[in-house]
């Protein structure tokens, strides 16, 4: 259904700001925080996890990409999905993506109020996860540009100290100052019992911890019908994941890992923390502190932002109520951002009543979510090449390599991962979980599948 010229979004968001939501989307708290716990299990291996995670993800944006240059709109995948597997899909990844940003969310400002703590331990944990509530989803609403803005300075924050560890562990390891020059070598990486310590199926069991910090990562398709110019910037963002992935996660586990042997760093723990006070910086704990408070309120900031639009990219199709899906004077989705936010209240509320164990449920089902959406995305180009192939649509100049067979390969791997998940008693909770919301949304899209208008084929 086209929509009235007052009803479209404003081409706001400039080229540095999809550059930086892109990296951003890529480096979440899972590689400041989660990498210590998937170190301490795995090894010094974890580099290959990142490494092979990395590359079937760069496959998945490739078929985004090229989805995107066909047809550049808002619901991104959502769209895709419906237009190429069916309308149910659009219902199940539309509401999906939402459910994962939403839980999402929650972990994120949960963590902002435990990270606030550090300067201010005798403020309750629940007044800065709603603080940060507040003022996140007021940015949203005044125009998409603030938000552009913000998200370009948490992910710079991120890069900054990434970048910063990465040149820091070249000195030492060249001209071998601090307390940790001594020992600091790459021969790290492969001593005290070589790349895999623990095991294969150690390494197995950590790809969900891997891939839950790649979880956003798509987030840069949604930004396609506000950007000024998505067919030359999209394209660019997209190509660059790779090298992205290489040297914020590979580039920050091999300085780590060259800095302080693998089984010194602490499960429960920031490695980044341990690296940096072992160099004897004694800052390094409020500095990365501040690191990662930046990328929990960077995380619920795109989670608010993607809610939004896709719940209004629903009501277009009336698979959402019809009131959440209109814009407000500022050209944004002003309801739809008012819903997430009040759902979103109920992890202030949770916040208080639920136990630390809650944040590695809270992960796993995401993960499953976000799985679910990158999978649709390759099963719907996998649509869209076989009209290609008909003669139906004509093929865009920014194609993803190998396919379909890489779509295959990647398909199966996250397959393969949500299996693992089953190997884990932590994580087995998500595999509980996901066949209630298969239910739900089945009953969902029942509900509404007749009220649904007649659609006008849309035109590239």
């Amino acid at each position: 259904m086209s929509q009235p010229a007052t009803e479209e979004y404003r081409k706001d968001l400039s080229t540095r700001h999809i550059n930086m939501i892109a990296i951003g989307g890529a480096i979440g708290v899972g590689l400041f925080l989660g990498s210590g716990k998937a170190l301490n299990q795995v090894g010094t291996g974890l580099i290959l996890n990142y490494a092979i995670a990395g590359v079937m993800i760069f496959f998945v944006m490739r078929a985004l990409g090229e989805l995107l240059m066909y047809r550049p709109v808002s619901g991104s995948f959502a769209e895709y999905a419906g237009e190429f597997v069916g309308p149910w899909a659009k219902f199940a990844v539309g509401w999906g993506y939402w459910l994962v940003w939403i839980v999402t969310g929650m972990a994120e400002i949960t963590a902002v109020g435990k990270y606030f703590q550090f300067w201010f331990p005798q403020v309750p944990q629940w007044i800065p996860a709603l603080g940060a509530l507040i003022v996140l989803s007021g940015v949203n609403l005044i125009a998409v540009k603030l938000f552009g803005e913000f998200e370009f300075w948490f992910a710079l924050i991120k890069v900054l100290a990434i970048i910063g560890l990465i040149v820091l562990a070249a000195l030492i390891l060249v001209f071998g100052f601090s307390d940790v020059g001594p020992t600091a070598s790459l021969s790290n990486i492969w001593s005290h019992g070589g790349l895999f310590p623990n095991g294969g199926t150690s390494a197995l069991l950590a790809f969900q911890i891997v891939m839950f910090a790649f979880i956003g990562v798509e987030m840069v398709g949604q930004t396609a019908s506000e950007s000024s110019n998505p067919k030359k910037v999209l394209p660019r963002a997209i190509n660059a994941v790779m090298w992205r992935i290489l040297i914020f996660y590979v580039g920050a586990l091999v300085a780590l890992t060259a800095l302080v042997p693998w089984f010194q760093f602490p499960a429960d723990g920031s490695p980044f923390v341990h690296a940096f006070t072992l160099v004897g910086i004694p800052a390094a704990a409020g500095v990365i502190n501040f690191v990662v408070t930046t990328a929990a309120l960077s995380s619920c900031n795109s989670g608010i932002y993607s809610t939004g639009r896709m719940i209004r990219t629903l009501a277009q199709d009336g698979q959402a109520p019809r009131a959440v899906g209109r814009l407000s004077g500022r050209a944004v989705p002003a309801r739809a951002i008012a819903v997430t936010f009040c759902v979103m209240l109920i992890g202030v509320l949770l916040n208080y009543f639920v136990p630390e164990q809650a944040f590695t449920y809270i992960t796993s089902a995401s993960t499953v979510g976000a799985i679910f959406t990158w999978g649709m995305i390759l099963i719907a180009h996998l649509g869209y090449r076989r009209k290609v192939a008909r003669g139906e649509i004509e093929a865009g100049p920014f194609r993803m390599p190998l396919a379909p067979w890489s779509n295959y390969v990647v398909l199966a791997f996250l397959a393969f991962v949500v299996v693992l998940l089953g190997f884990d008693a932590e994580t087995r909770i998500a595999l509980y979980i996901t066949p209630v919301l298969v239910v739900a949304v089945a009953v969902g899209y029942l509900a509404i599948r007749n009220k649904q208008p007649e659609r006008t084929p849309v035109s590239k």
